[in-house]
């Protein structure tokens, strides 16, 4: 940054509550903040080739305040997008995290999808802001792009800042540049240059695996960096994905309108959450189902013969199975060539076994003695009941934000207006 006095009283604040961490993993260098409760999946910000970790500290600190754990990293020097994904990964290992959320803005999105398309089981849900799907547009546009790894320092920022909209912007905005460029200016020649190499390297992101119920495109309607038929390419991959749109905003909406923006956020986490659950209801509900099938035809199932379970705490392990296993072959030499009494013995399951195999034959005469009808009407009525509780619960939640919305939205119209009367 040019200066601490230049930077926001809120930005201050933040630097003081939330520590930044670097921590070096192989040969990257990686800085990034962590802050909130580290029992849930956390949200993973990554940034636009003009970002750093600090960009995202207004949603740092409004989501953790309301239980999201945020994470925010800086892009290190990787220069291929394989080279991206592996040590992301390795970070995402060192920091103990296996299930994420990721929000992408510009080249984070881009990095955001090529993650979620080689590791799909550790990404749970994409937000992508001002994203594209494919690279080649910006190689054309830069025909130094072979050199770019070689170009010195201020060539680089200068054609990084180039990219950003020069002119008259209302204030938010204005703001929203001017703490971004003094970003610019903390970024070393390498730094710029991977990450410009990142972005003129060819490549597209592949048909994903994640359905597009997770995957929300968050944009603005005024204007942005990257071009529309690139933001059109992107609507076209997701039809099914969830829209957000802002009026205005800029290239950085998330310090421009940085209400809105985690207003989102929130509502996209909360429904994440509630669609995660849903389909955990809808499995649990299969499973049983076929639980009762299964039955009906005669298939039993022993979990009480799985060495891996154990039985009321008594034995259990695989060590001790194996001991009984073991126990036939050396009972001529340990009982002195009498093995009648150990074979006698050995046909005599455990007490627990006996419990447990009684339980079962309970268990089964109740279900064998449900009807086939009656078994259909109890699925189909758990199942309604299920499906009236979540969407009672969607629409709950939708109505109880709209008047938290409109009363932060008027709370925050009239601090401007006190703020810029005392200015």
């Amino acid at each position: 940054m040019k200066g601490v006095s230049l930077a926001p009283g809120d930005y201050i604040h933040f630097k003081s509550q939330v520590p930044l961490h670097k921590i070096p993993i192989g040969t990257k260098q990686w800085r990034y903040y962590d802050f909130g409760p580290k029992v849930v999946p956390p949200l993973i910000c990554l940034p636009g080739i003009a970002g750093t970790a600090d960009i995202y500290y207004k949603q740092i600190m409004s989501l953790s305040m309301k239980g999201y754990r945020v994470i925010s990293v800086d892009i290190p020097q990787v220069w291929n997008h394989q080279e991206w994904i592996q040590s992301f990964e390795k970070f995402l290992d060192v920091i103990n995290v296996h299930h994420i959320h990721l929000y992408g803005t510009s080249l984070g999105g881009f990095l955001a999808q090529l993650f979620a398309q080689h590791r799909p089981r550790r990404v749970k849900s994409l937000i992508l802001s001002n994203a594209f799907l494919e690279t080649r547009s910006f190689a054309a546009a830069m025909p130094w792009a072979p050199i770019v790894g070689w170009s010195p320092s201020f060539l680089l920022k200068r054609f990084v800042l180039t990219g950003i909209r020069d002119g008259p912007h209302e204030p938010f905005i204005a703001d929203s540049v001017d703490f971004v460029v003094s970003q610019v200016e903390t970024l070393s020649r390498d730094d710029l240059a991977s990450r410009l190499t990142l972005t003129v390297d060819t490549a597209t992101v592949e048909p994903l695996l994640l359905s597009d119920s997770f995957i929300t495109i968050m944009d603005t309607n005024d204007y942005s960096a990257i071009p529309q038929q690139l933001k059109d390419q992107l609507s076209e991959r997701y039809p099914g994905a969830r829209r957000a749109y802002l009026k205005t905003g800029g290239d950085f909406p998330f310090l421009s309108r940085p209400d809105e923006v985690n207003l989102h956020l929130q509502v996209y986490l909360t429904y994440i959450v509630l669609l995660i659950h849903r389909a955990n209801c809808f499995f649990q509900l299969v499973y049983r189902t076929w639980q009762l099938h299964l039955r009906q035809v005669g298939v039993e199932a022993r979990p009480d013969l799985v060495q891996s379970i154990p039985k009321g705490g008594t034995g259990g392990s695989p060590s001790k199975e194996s001991d009984k296993k073991k126990d036939p072959d050396d009972q001529p030499k340990d009982n002195g060539g009498n093995p009648e009494s150990t074979s006698e013995e050995s046909q005599l399951p455990p007490s627990s076994e006996i419990h447990s195999l009684d339980d079962q034959l309970l268990s089964d005469a109740k279900i064998c003695s449900m009807g086939h009808k009656d078994a259909i009407i109890l699925m189909q009525s758990q199942y309604t009941v299920v499906n009236r509780i979540l969407q009672s619960a969607c629409e709950l939640f939708i109505f109880s934000l709209l008047p938290i919305y409109v009363e932060s939205s008027y709370v925050t119209s009239n601090n401007v207006w006190k703020f810029r009367q005392l200015m």
